[in-house]
């Protein structure tokens, strides 16, 4: 990842349960420009530092509707290569199956619980190029998928969670598996 023009990426606050800012529904943005742009660097940068998959703007206190994800080459031992998206106003326009899988939230650290989602989706979004696409997601980029746009909506993990009594604290290593 590079600098932009000469500038330090920054490693933002990440905002935890009980903030007001996690329950509200984010705002669309009307467009992506420079100021978008360094916007999800900066998510991107805080997201690899928190050794996280997903990071939505509502988690570091800004009520705007910017995801940034990155599913590492076979992650949840998954055979996948590896996917990165930034990506505004991410919306699922079509969600198939079902699937239950352990999930955790850099909002929540240390907890994972068992969340029931779409096995795969169709996610409508803006590229930081201003181009309109769409992503066909299945198995673990479409859980992560979920996790980040459900954080638009002002809208947890836990609340997803069918069996509240699969929410366990796990270690820093376990946590690092699922977190996203």
């Amino acid at each position: 990842m590079m600098a932009r023009h000469g500038e330090q990426m920054a490693v933002l606050t990440i905002r935890y349960e009980g903030d007001p800012i996690l329950r509200q529904k984010a705002n669309k943005l009307p467009k992506v420009d420079g100021s978008v742009r360094a916007l999800a660097d900066d998510m991107w940068e805080t997201m690899l530092a928190a050794d996280g998959v997903g990071l939505a703007a509502p988690q570091i206190g800004l009520g705007r509707r910017l995801i940034v994800v990155r599913v590492p080459a076979g992650y949840g031992g998954e055979d996948t290569p590896e996917y990165t998206f930034r990506l505004a106003n991410p919306e699922i326009i079509k969600a198939f199956g079902r699937q239950t899988t352990y999930e955790g939230c850099l909002s929540i650290p240390g907890w994972i619980g068992e969340v029931p989602r779409a096995e795969s989706v169709t996610v409508k979004a803006v590229d930081m190029d201003g181009r309109q696409i769409r992503i066909k997601a299945s198995g673990r980029l479409a859980v992560v998928l979920q996790h980040e746009i459900d954080h638009l909506d002002g809208i947890l993990y836990t609340d997803r969670m069918t069996d509240m009594s699969t929410l366990q604290k796990v270690s820093e290593e376990e946590f690092e598996k699922v977190a996203e």
